[in-house]
Formats: structure tokens, sequence, C-alpha cells
């Protein structure tokens, strides 16, 4: 669904690197600003450092999603070629 919107591989890995980095500084933040001490402050970081696995294999799938278009032609692409050889087009592989 993703990869129908247009949403790129690239843009999901570096969602992933910017939660790693949000993790950092929200557990930062959250480690000298807060009186809850340091157990809230390493929830805060775990909860947001978990996203960047999602993101990456996310960014995996689309990869794959975007590897296996370029592999194969469009449809009026094969149309074109299966006429142009002079035989019929087959759908077997639609």
């Amino acid at each position: 669904m993703l990869h129908k919107m247009g949403v790129k591989s690239g843009a999901m890995y570096v969602a992933g690197i910017a939660s790693i980095g949000v993790s950092i500084a929200v557990w930062a933040t959250s480690h000298s600003s807060e009186k809850a001490g340091i157990d809230r402050a390493d929830r805060w970081g775990i909860f947001i450092g978990e996203w960047a696995p999602t993101f990456f294999a996310m960014g995996v799938a689309l990869r794959m999603e975007e590897v296996r278009d370029e592999a194969q032609p469009s449809e009026p692409e094969q149309l074109r070629s299966s006429y142009s050889e002079g035989r019929m087009p087959s759908r077997a592989g639609v």
C-alpha cells in the first residue's frame, strides 16, 4: 500500500535513522528535565528506539517492491514487444 502511494524505500531508511537520533535526544531530554529519574528516561528512549527496526523492515519491503517493478516491464510494453515479434501476447504472467 505504501508503494502504491509513492513512498520510497529511502524515506523509510531515513525515518529509521532519525528514530535512533530522536531516541537518544528524548532520553537525554527526559533524563535532564524530568524529576522521575533514569528509569523513565530509559522507557522513553526505548519506546522511540523500537520504531527503528520497523522503519528499516518497511524500507526493505519497499525496496523489494521497487526492484520487482524495475524487473517487470509494464503491460503496454509487453504487448508492444509481443506484437512487434509477430506473436499473440500471453496474459499468463499477468
